[in-house]
């Protein structure tokens, strides 16, 4: 039988928040409001683009109709495909565990809230894109995680029924429970609760760690 691991990107792989922080204040200096700071910026990241923008024009008291929030989303989408790989960095240890799964015969996927077209960009920069056999974005499908649409639709792209899912956040863990998977945490990630509250199966805040699970999961 195929083993599989599939992981969320942002706040999972990379330490991405530099680069939106930047792309969000940019939307908001074009509609001449003030920045947010990190913290702020970090605490809306998980559920989307869209979502993201929709709360960062909300947080600046912005109008934030159904208009409004699709030119603000063309707009970061825009500013954030420029310059998606100038502060963001991988997780220490994250290439040396995929190139460790991929030489274990691991089907590896990705499966992001991000739009396609800008993960496509930072999975290149970083050169990831080798370890993986599929790549689901944000805008691919009719729904996002938490929905677990996106997560049977990466399975079924590597034909598995069944994966490790890894990621960062409470969205990742209802989109695991949702879709029958284990989950894996990553504590190191762009989560609002505590762990104990999310309940994964496994979790970790090296890298290296990782191993240990998938070893115990798939012996």
């Amino acid at each position: 039988m195929a083993k599989a691991v599939i992981f969320d990107l942002d706040g999972t792989l990379i330490d991405s928040v530099g680069d939106i922080h930047a792309a969000v204040n940019d939307v908001l200096r074009l509609r001449d409001a003030p920045p947010l700071d990190l913290a702020t910026v970090r605490s809306f990241i998980g559920k989307g683009s869209a979502n993201l923008v929709m709360r960062a024009l909300n947080a600046q008291n912005l109008t934030a109709d159904e208009a409004s929030c699709a030119a603000g989303l063309a707009d970061f989408l825009r500013l954030y495909s420029a310059g998606a790989a100038n502060f963001t960095t991988v997780f220490d240890g994250a290439v040396d565990s995929l190139k460790w799964l991929k030489d274990s015969g691991f089907r590896l996927g990705i499966c992001t809230n991000k739009p396609l077209a800008p993960t496509r960009l930072v999975l290149d920069q970083f050169g990831l894109t080798k370890f993986f056999d599929t790549v689901i974005g944000g805008d691919q499908l009719a729904s996002r995680k938490p929905d677990p649409e996106m997560l049977n639709y990466a399975m079924a792209s590597i034909a598995v029924k069944s994966c490790l899912f890894v990621g960062d956040s409470e969205t990742d863990r209802e989109t695991a429970a949702a879709a029958g998977q284990l989950f894996a945490l990553f504590t190191k990630g762009y989560r609002k609760t505590s762990i104990k509250s999310l309940s994964p199966d496994y979790y970790f805040n090296k890298f290296r760690e990782l191993k240990d699970i998938v070893n115990l999961e798939f012996q």
